[in-house]
Order: C-alpha cells, then sequence, then structure tokens
C-alpha cells in the first residue's frame, strides 16, 4: 500500500479534478481511496464516486490523502500526480 499527501492548488472548484480523479484511477486495477477530514471515498469509475469527491468540501490548500493497494498502485498515483501537475490543479505535498 501506498500513501501519498496532495493539496488543491486551483480556486476554481473541484468538479472538474474529482471526474479526472476517478476516471484517471478507473485505468489501474488497484484499490484507490481518496481521504479528507476523515472521510474516505473509494475512486471506482462511477457517477457516485465522483459525487462522493464532490461533496467532501475539498478547499484550496487543505491537504487530502490518496491511498492505493494493489499490483499497480506505483503507477496508478504516479499517473495521477503527473495527470494534475500538469494542469496545475493539485500538487504532492
Amino acid at each position: 500500500m501506498i500513501e501519498k499527501q496532495y493539496h488543491i492548488m486551483s480556486n476554481t472548484g473541484f468538479a472538474r479534478p474529482a471526474r479526472m480523479l476517478v476516471s484517471t484511477s478507473a485505468k489501474y486495477l488497484s484499490k484507490l481511496v481518496l481521504e479528507y477530514a476523515g472521510i474516505a471515498v473509494e475512486l471506482d469509475y462511477s457517477a457516485q464516486s465522483i459525487m462522493d469527491v464532490m461533496s467532501l468540501g475539498i478547499r484550496p490548500g487543505d491537504p487530502f490523502h490518496i491511498r492505493a493497494e494493489g499490483i499497480d498502485s506505483y503507477q496508478a498515483l504516479q499517473s495521477i500526480e503527473d495527470h494534475f501537475s500538469k494542469m496545475k490543479v493539485i500538487s504532492s505535498v
């Protein structure tokens, strides 16, 4: 299991990053879980997962964690970091 901490850099909201997080995580076999303020949301490819992530109310600058467990956990987290660092939406802490 790998866990990394991130924070949102953008003030534009979290709807687009939430959708991209969920769609990126769907490409991997590993189980990915986003945790914020003691609440954990599994990142599976579904509309409910996107809504669950958005309902967390993550604000710019607030830290959150993504946990990956499985055969391709390292690649999954690396892909998430690559996607979002290019967009300058989230960054690792």
